[in-house]
Order: C-alpha cells, then structure tokens, then sequence
C-alpha cells in the first residue's frame, strides 16, 4: 500500500515537473520578437479625429494650399520681391512671397547685431571708435578714431540712425573684430535654425567673400529666416524688453565719455508713428539689397512678424511702409485666435505577456490592457491657435498596436498630435494609466501548479 502511494506520489511530482518545463518553455517562445523592436514599432498606428477637424485627401490639401496661395495674392499686392508675415506666438508663416529666396538685407542685419550686443555686453561697457570703424560710409556717426562711447548710447545709434560705424565699434568690443563678431552672429543664426542665412558685416553693407577653399560667401538671407531672428529679438530673447525699448524710442541723445560732443538720434522707422501696436522695427537700404524692413505689432493680443526685402529701388522709398501696411492688415482681418483643443478618443492598447488586471479583481489567464491617458491640468486643456476662418486643424491619435509587459503605470506610450497643413503643430503624450506585470517564470510555474492540483483534486 504505501509502495503504491510512493508510486502516486512520484507521478505527481514529475508530471508538475513536467508542466513546469512546458511552461517554461512556451514563456521563453513568446519572447522571440525583441521588446526594443516592439516598442519601437510606429508603422502600426490608430488615428481618430473629431467631426469638426480637416480629413481632406492629399488631392483635396493640394487644391486648398493652391486657393490660400491665390486669395493671398488676391488679398496682397506688394513691391517687395521677398516677404512674410509670421505668427509671433508659434513662428507659423502666415504670408509668404519667396519667403525662401536668399537675397541681401542691408542694415536689417543690425537686429542681429544689437541683440548680441545685449546678451553679451553691458550697458556701461566703454567702446573705442577704431581706425576700421571710423572709415565705414554714410550712414555713420562720424566720430574721429580714439573717441570712446558707452555700449548702451551706440545701441540707439545703432538702432534708430543705424549708423555703420557704430556697428563696427560693437561688433569690434563684443567680437574682438568684425570677423569674431561675423562668426557670433552666423553661430546665433545656426540656433535659431537658420540655415541659409550668411552675416559677414556688423552693418548689412553688401559684401561677397572668397574662402580660402574657393567657395564664395555672400551677406544676405531669406525673408522668412530674417522674420525668425526678428521674432527672437521681441518674444524670446532674454533681452528682448531692453531691445523693445531701444527700438520703440522716439529720439535719443547722448555725449562720449569725456563728454567733449553731443549727438542726437531720431528713429527712421515711420510706422511707430503711423500704426497702432507697432512693437519694433528696423528699416535698410543698399544699392545691392533694395529697401528692407523687418517689423514686429501687436494688435488684440496678437503678435505679427513681418520681414520684406526688395521692396524697390531709389525713388521709391515708400513702397516698404506700403508693404508693411498690406501685410499687418492682411493679417489683422484673416487670422483670429481659435481654441481647437478636443478631448482625444483612446482605446485599451493590450499589453502582451501582461497579468490581466480588470475593475474586479484579478482574473488569472485573461489579457491585460492599459488605457492612455492624458496628464494636463483643466488650465492646460487648451490650444488656442492663429487661424484663418477656412482652416481646419487635425487632430490625430498616434499609439502603438500593442505594448509589452512590463508596463508602469505614468509611462509614455504615445501622442496627440495637432496638424495644420500636414505639420505638427502641437504634441501631448499620452501615459499608461496603470502598472501591468510580467508572466515570468515565477507566475507560469504557479498557473501550472494550480492546474496541476485542481486535475488531482477532480480525479479524487
């Protein structure tokens, strides 16, 4: 009797043995994909947009970017070869006429030059007109080498006569030389993602250079990369009040340190005068370049950009203050602030090899899911954008199929993506909104154990 006993036992014993190792061995089968390789898989993807957003075809976005470019042209009728109108808020280009095409921008360069000048100097800096400085041409300042000048006084000479002297004492005491200044100034340009933009002068004279290499450099840029550094100056900069303040002043005078001369300036830029909400801005001219102008104006809490180049020749000097004129209407009348935040639409994504955790408990065998959910704040459930009335913005729910376990409750696993005309606009991630384990080895080995006990409880 207690042979055969051994004998149950003994069979009991290796068949859990037995399930254990199968167990174990179809556990092992379903790590074969690697979970890098599942986590990294973005091709698979659930989109769902709300009734009032855009599902246009590609053929239907085509025709609409067509009529926006015609009823802009229809709108807008400008001398400048090259302009743009940007979103101050989000860097969106609102108009746009060549806005690519690099061009020269004569003393519009000078933005540049005194936001560096900001960041990097101090107001009560003394700066030395140099030998280099003093023979720079008209427009100029005209103070004989040697005479010495407090950086805060050069910058509204700078800014509201723009005088190409001064530029160079600035670049020569903030850049060790014009050529270190240049190198600060195209480093600059670099960061704020301007890629086609060349500064080779403090002062926007025009000027092409021969690289030891052969290959030739000229001073200029696009409109829109010109509007990029203008927006930096008045919205990001950490120096932009000062620079506000210098650009939006009226008239300024001022002595050199020894106090021997007086000079006065007097802002160029007209339409400080002429338009309500003009926040800055920064006119130019050379032989090579045409009239310029880059601008900044708020207006109902809006922030337009504008920079154009080519804006005529000699004797057409108004045509830039006409152009600025259409631009900043065209963009008061069209674009309106729009909150397009919607609540997402999300379903469970299953975790594979995750234990099933449902409301009521747990449920051994079952899949496991997580929810995605957002993290934001009741204030933060907002995205209030520049739109026109015709646009329409998408929204579109990016997760993966499936997750792997383990998973942590807070972790990423996905986005809501806003799309205006195909680009992203703005991202929300998306997070696990509970933890889900892993089926290890430890778990199998008691689901076959159980198993294993309630087959030899039914047979007694």
């Amino acid at each position: 009797m207690q042979k055969g006993g051994n004998k149950v036992k003994q069979n009991r014993v290796h068949g859990l043995m037995v399930g254990i190792t199968i167990g174990f061995a179809f556990w092992g089968s379903v790590q074969a994909e690697p979970l890098l390789l599942k986590r990294e898989r973005t091709d698979i993807i659930r989109v769902e947009a709300t009734a009032a957003l855009s599902r246009e075809s590609s053929f239907g976005g085509q025709r609409k970017f067509r009529e926006a470019a015609e009823t802009q042209e229809r709108e807008v009728s400008l001398h400048a070869l090259s302009a743009v109108l940007m979103d101050g808020d989000t860097g969106r280009v609102l108009y746009e006429k060549e806005g690519d095409v690099f061009r020269p921008m004569a003393s519009t360069t000078k933005i540049m030059t005194c936001i560096l000048a900001l960041e990097n100097g101090n107001p009560a800096d003394i700066c030395t007109v140099s030998e280099t400085a003093a023979a720079q041409p008209k427009v100029h300042l005209g103070a004989g080498k040697g005479t010495r000048f407090y950086l805060k006084d050069l910058l509204y000479s700078l800014m509201l006569e723009s005088h190409n002297d001064t530029a160079v004492m600035v670049a020569e005491h903030i850049g060790g030389s014009v050529e270190g200044f240049s190198q600060m100034m195209n480093q600059k340009a670099r960061d704020l993602g301007c890629e086609k933009t060349c500064f080779l002068t403090p002062n926007g004279l025009d000027r092409t250079y021969m690289a030891a290499d052969g290959k030739e450099y000229t001073h200029g840029t696009t409109a829109r990369e010109l509007a990029m550094v203008m927006r930096y100056c008045v919205m990001s900069s950490p120096k932009r009040e000062e620079f506000l303040r210098i650009t939006a002043t009226p008239d300024y005078t001022f002595g050199d340190v020894e106090g021997k001369r007086s000079f006065s300036c007097v802002n160029h830029n007209a339409l400080l005068s002429m338009m309500d909400g003009l926040l800055s801005g920064k006119t130019g001219f050379t032989n090579g370049a045409g009239y310029s102008y880059v601008a900044a104006l708020e207006d109902e809490g809006r922030t337009y950009i504008l920079a154009i180049l080519g804006s005529g020749w000699p004797p057409h000097k108004t045509y830039k203050w006409a152009d600025a004129r259409a631009l900043f209407d065209y963009g008061k009348k069209r674009f309106h602030y729009r909150d397009v935040y919607r609540e997402p639409k999300t379903e469970e994504i299953v975790v594979r090899e995750g234990i099933g955790e449902r409301e009521h408990g747990s449920i051994p065998g079952t899949e496991a899911f997580i929810k995605p959910v957002l993290r934001l704040k009741e204030q933060e459930r907002h995205l209030r954008l520049l739109l026109a009335e015709d646009e329409r913005v998408e929204q579109k729910v990016e997760l993966p199929e499936y997750l792997e376990a383990p998973v942590k409750e807070g972790e990423l696993v996905g986005h809501v993506c806003y799309l205006l005309d195909g680009k992203t606009i703005r991202s929300y991630p998306l997070y696990a909104d509970r933890n889900v384990r892993r089926r290890d080895f430890l778990y199998y080995a008691k689901q076959v154990g159980k198993r294993f006990l309630m087959k030899t409880g039914k047979r007694k």
